[in-house]
């Protein structure tokens, strides 16, 4: 499931959702993304998240199905919200639920290390100095590298499962 939404989520209710009468489930791994307070050494009292609607929720299908293709998931969740949020208010949800704990947890890694740099959404920090746009970090970049992988040195569902 996929979501792109200016309000807020509960945990909780979300991930019960997601498992609720799911049997087989054995794992599920799930990663929520906080606004933080500073950046670097410059003070955020905000930030302002944009996207292009449509656009947006492709982009999130697409790195959701790739996962689903390289894990054998029973459910993946994505939450992103978008507009004006303060230090300690959540951004972003991202969830695995497979049969076996590592298949949830690589899913979980694989899918926020994508969204952070296939996603396409604009933040915008409000400082003492003004607003600036965060430009995307060096550090994301190379936390998605590690899932860049040949056609035939991909895991499969099959050989997840095993």
């Amino acid at each position: 499931m996929i979501r792109v939404q200016t309000e807020d989520f509960d945990l909780g209710s979300e991930l019960k959702k997601m498992t609720h009468k799911q049997t087989t489930v054995g794992g599920l791994c799930s990663f929520v993304g906080l606004v933080r307070d500073m950046a670097g050494d410059a003070e955020i009292s905000a930030m302002t998240l944009e996207h292009y609607p449509g656009m947006t929720e492709k982009a999130l299908a697409e790195i959701d199905a790739e996962a689903c293709e390289r894990w054998p998931l029973q459910a993946t969740l994505i939450i992103h919200r978008f507009g004006r949020l303060v230090p300690g208010d959540q951004i972003v949800l991202v969830a695995a639920a497979s049969a076996h704990r590592e298949a949830a947890f690589e899913a979980c890694h694989f899918l926020i290390d994508w969204l952070k740099t296939k996603a396409p959404f604009w933040k915008l920090e409000a400082t003492a100095d003004g607003g600036k746009w965060v430009d995307a970090r060096d550090s994301d970049q190379s936390a998605a590298r590690r899932w860049l992988q040949t056609e035939k040195d991909k895991p499969t569902n099959k050989d997840a499962a095993e």
